[in-house]
This record gives structure tokens, C-alpha cells and sequence, in this order.
């Protein structure tokens, strides 16, 4: 699960982009973590129990990690955009 834009939509993100591992993405256990561990609100935790990702929240990233160390390993990735 990424943060997906159209062409024609400017992406609310210019430095950081996360991905989530569907699996982690629909385990509500999983995406409770995500949002406990976060602390500029990256991550939310939908009505059915799934994960959404606060696109405003994006670019708040201190790349901390927490969010890679709350998850199983290799799930959870944050990307930076910029070099």
C-alpha cells in the first residue's frame, strides 16, 4: 500500500513516501501499531480496522523509524524523494 496520485493530481508528499506490505495493511493488530508508533500521524486506522495513510502527514516524517521497528521486518519502508 503506497500513497497513489493520478497524473494530472500534484502529490501531497515531496519528501517522504512510505509503503506497507498489504498483509500488514489489512491486520488491524498491525495497523494499530503503526498508528501508536507514528508520532506526526502518519498512519491511521480505518473503521473497518484497515490502514489509511494521512498524505498531509507525509512530509512531517523525522525518520525515525518507529513505524519500520513496530512492524513485521521488510513491511513497512519509508522512501525518501529527495537525494
Amino acid at each position: 500500500m503506497t500513497a497513489e496520485h493520478t497524473a494530472t493530481e500534484v502529490p501531497k508528499a515531496l519528501f517522504i513516501d512510505v509503503e506497507v506490505d498489504e498483509a500488514v495493511a489489512h491486520d488491524p493488530q498491525l495497523v494499530k501499531k503503526l498508528v501508536e508508533a507514528c508520532p506526526v500521524d502518519i498512519y491511521a486506522q480505518s473503521q473497518d480496522g484497515g490502514l489509511q495513510i494521512v498524505e498531509e502527514n507525509l512530509d512531517e516524517c523525522v525518520l525515525c523509524y518507529l513505524c519500520v521497528d513496530a512492524a513485521p521486518e521488510r513491511t513497512v519502508s519509508i522512501i525518501k524523494l529527495y537525494e
